[in-house]
């Protein structure tokens, strides 16, 4: 994930156990901090798919595609195959493909023979299409539904186990970065449980997949372009590590290793915080940690902000303060304003500051509203979504309480 647009990370849903462990208690005791899902994807059509009967790359190929990166590097542990081997598709038949391919040659100095021999490896993925299509309409969204899925007892468990582990490395990104540990283990929870969930997909063939053959949708032409932008990046990534990128596994929209990076994020926020000589985040918890902070640092988190990351509110029946919510991602509103509309918190508002309001619906039962800060905002650059921040804080909160209890 990161910093996508980003929305488009599916993650696991793991079912309660049914012996509860002292981590269920209290992640059931809980009943702080929340968020609101923006539920992205599209409305989509399967493209046209080239022959199955395409041949598999032969050694001339492999030879030519040696030459676009070195070998890659003994790796720590050994990568889990792909879910799906997809089916093979010639797209350097298709022109947008070849366009892509000499914007590459032109602007990044690729040769031109080891990048095609490449890209005629790369399959099609029908089930990455199908996963970027949107749920279908008419569901409410349901805050504490969704809040059941991530604070639950297995993440919980694994989370403190997690910290544990990384006590040293967390305590040294919370002095470096201002980012609290239990932000770092709360979104590294949510993304992959801590490692155990980071996708099996070759991000090669999902990233042209998107690129090219998107599903029809409103935003099909900003989608492709981002995906395409991603495969740029994955080639500089794979050229930059020197690895081969055709064994770079992701999810199904093209994220990497324990904090679900995209290439691009990699390339931007990642940081080798072991200091071994390269950014490993699907190997690397050390990397991991530290890269996380960083993002979220270079998306606007304050550390020398103090206090709730978001305060509950009380809104009027006057509902002028609807004109508050939905305003970007960002806290832009002082407490006078937000009160003269007829939102304000039980809890005392640090003076000075600037909030916004966000609002998290629970289906048929009550909407929540809470005041968020900055420090909220820059963890919706993660995930564009009110749930998923209020989830990362929500399942932190429940991991540091288990740890210390």
């Amino acid at each position: 994930m990161t910093s996508l647009p980003h929305p488009l990370f599916p993650l696991p849903l793991f079912h309660r156990l049914q012996h509860c462990s002292r981590a269920a208690a209290l992640a059931l005791a809980l009943a702080c901090a929340s968020a609101a899902v923006t539920d992205s994807a599209t409305a989509a059509t399967k493209p046209a798919s080239a022959s199955a009967k395409a041949k598999a790359a032969n050694s001339v190929k492999a030879a030519r595609a040696a030459k676009l990166v070195k070998a890659a590097p003994k790796a720590k542990a050994k990568p889990r195959a792909p879910d799906y081997a997809g089916e093979p598709v010639n797209f350097r038949q298709w022109q947008a493909v070849a366009e892509f391919e000499d914007e590459m040659v032109g602007k990044h100095g690729f040769e031109p023979a080891a990048l095609k021999a490449l890209m005629s490896q790369v399959n099609y993925i029908e089930s990455a299409v199908q996963l970027v299509k949107p749920a279908p309409p008419g569901k409410p969204k349901n805050w504490q539904a969704y809040r059941d899925r991530f604070i639950e007892p297995v993440r919980i468990d694994a989370g403190v186990s997690f910290w544990n582990d990384n006590a040293a490395t967390l305590a040294r990104a919370e002095a470096t970065y201002g980012v609290p540990a239990e932000i770092i283990v709360g979104i590294i929870g949510v993304e992959t449980v801590y490692g155990r969930n980071t996708g099996r997909f070759r991000v090669m063939d999902v990233l042209t997949t998107l690129a090219f053959a998107y599903p029809e949708a409103p935003n099909r032409d900003a989608r492709m372009r981002f995906f395409r932008g991603e495969l740029e990046n994955t080639l500089l990534l794979a050229r930059k590590s020197n690895m081969d990128p055709l064994l770079l596994v992701g999810s199904f929209a093209g994220a990497v290793g324990l904090p679900q990076f995209m290439p691009g994020s990699i390339l931007a926020y990642g940081v080798d915080f072991d200091a071994d000589g390269q950014v490993d985040l699907r190997n690397s918890a050390v990397d991991a940690i530290g890269s996380v902070a960083n993002f979220l640092v270079r998306h606007g988190w304050n550390a020398d902000q103090a206090g709730p990351i978001a305060y509950p509110a009380e809104v009027s029946p006057s509902r002028a303060w609807e004109n508050f919510i939905g305003q970007g991602l960002q806290a832009k509103f002082s407490a006078e304003q937000l009160a003269a509309a007829g939102a304000v918190s039980s809890l005392v508002l640090p003076a000075g500051k600037l909030f916004g309001l966000i609002d998290l619906q629970n289906g048929a039962e009550a909407t929540e509203y809470w005041l968020a800060t900055d420090n909220f905002f820059a963890i919706t650059h993660y995930n564009r979504s009110y749930f998923y921040a209020m989830s990362v804080i929500d399942l932190g909160r429940a991991i540091r309480l288990a740890r210390d209890a």
